[in-house]
């Protein structure tokens, strides 16, 4: 199984999960209905923010559905009884880079962030602030 790296987000959007996992979007959001413990919080703007233990325990049913051949039912028993944990370390093979490495790619040769990652910054704290707000 090749080896997943999850980036070093504080929060994921829907479509970033999506394409990092390769799965369709109506897949999560069956999954969250299907899978109490998937529940990732919703900003003022109604759109979905996966936490990185959202993104972790996607990876562990992913694994449970697609390659350990369970059922949604037998999944969510495993899951519920705490056998995710051992099956995201392991079987997900999910690993966060180093925060070097992330603050590395991040920085232009000049020294200074580069005007792409400078926006996904940007609206990563103004997620943030969405949720905060939410919970005030």
């Amino acid at each position: 199984m090749v080896e997943l790296v999850i980036p070093n987000k504080l929060f994921f959007r829907i479509g970033e999960v999506c394409k990092l996992l390769s799965l369709e979007p109506y897949v999560l959001r069956f999954w969250e209905k299907e899978f109490p413990m998937l529940a990732p919080t919703k900003g003022a703007n109604g759109r979905r923010m996966y936490r990185q233990k959202d993104v972790e325990m996607v990876i562990a049913i992913r694994n449970l559905l697609y390659s350990e051949g369970f059922t949604i039912a037998g999944a969510r028993k495993v899951l519920v009884a705490g056998g995710g944990a051992d099956l995201r370390s392991s079987a997900g093979q999910a690993r966060q880079p180093a925060e070097t490495e992330n603050t590395n790619t991040m920085i232009s040769t000049s020294g200074k962030l580069s005007g792409d990652n400078l926006n996904a910054v940007k609206q990563d704290l103004r997620d943030i602030l969405t949720i905060l707000n939410r919970r005030c």
